[in-house]
């Protein structure tokens, strides 16, 4: 039976981009509806957060970017092997909030040109805490011996951290050659995989 999927979200990577890189992957059909932030404002008192993006599946919604990929997971045998397995990717999920949290206001200034001193949020936000979490991103992946989170191999999760870590492949480029060369790696590796599937 074929589903019908339609996601919602800026005209950007973002926070949608995983469950854009999940459905390409899995080689399912959906449509792409891009909005305004002045479209969302109209939209928020319709939505049940107020926020995007948010998957519709035949119909019905579902918000939140972590869960919108772990349901896509579920769905498309990326997910893990086993109860136990599910629950260790499920761990680098949150993991990964609490990163994407410490971080965030030197990527946002960055990305975004959110208010800030830029200098200063790199050397007291940024150096030490990417020096700091992505060893551990790096040490997972050498744990789980396959290449990617799970000792099974490639999740769901795969896909929300190395888009991720895209922006910093991007925008700081030479203290990830530096610092955290496995994790270029790592990058290319998960987006050839959905390039793969677009040609």
């Amino acid at each position: 039976m074929v589903v019908n999927y339609k996601l919602t979200y800026f005209p950007l990577r973002g926070l949608g981009e995983a469950t854009r890189l999940i459905l390409t992957y899995s080689q399912q059909q959906f449509e792409n509806e891009t909005i305004t932030h002045e479209q969302l404002a109209e939209m928020k008192p319709k939505l049940t957060y107020g926020k995007v993006p948010v998957l519709e599946v035949d119909g019905k919604k579902l918000y939140q970017s972590a869960t919108i990929c772990r349901y896509l997971g579920e769905k498309h045998d990326l997910a893990g092997k086993d109860d136990w397995e599910k629950a260790k990717v499920n761990e680098v999920v949150d993991f990964y909030k609490d990163v994407y949290a410490e971080l965030a206001h030197y990527l946002y200034n960055i990305m975004y040109s959110r208010p800030g001193d830029t200098k200063k949020l790199r050397e007291e936000v940024f150096v030490p805490g990417a020096t700091r979490l992505f060893a551990i991103f790096v040490k997972l992946l050498k744990e789980s011996g396959s290449g990617y989170f799970a000792p099974s191999g490639l999740t769901f999760v795969d896909f929300i951290v190395a888009d991720y870590l895209l922006n910093w492949k991007l925008k700081e480029e030479k203290f990830m050659k530096d610092k955290f060369p496995e994790l270029i790696v790592y990058v290319d590796k998960v987006h050839a995989l959905h390039n793969s599937r677009t040609t």
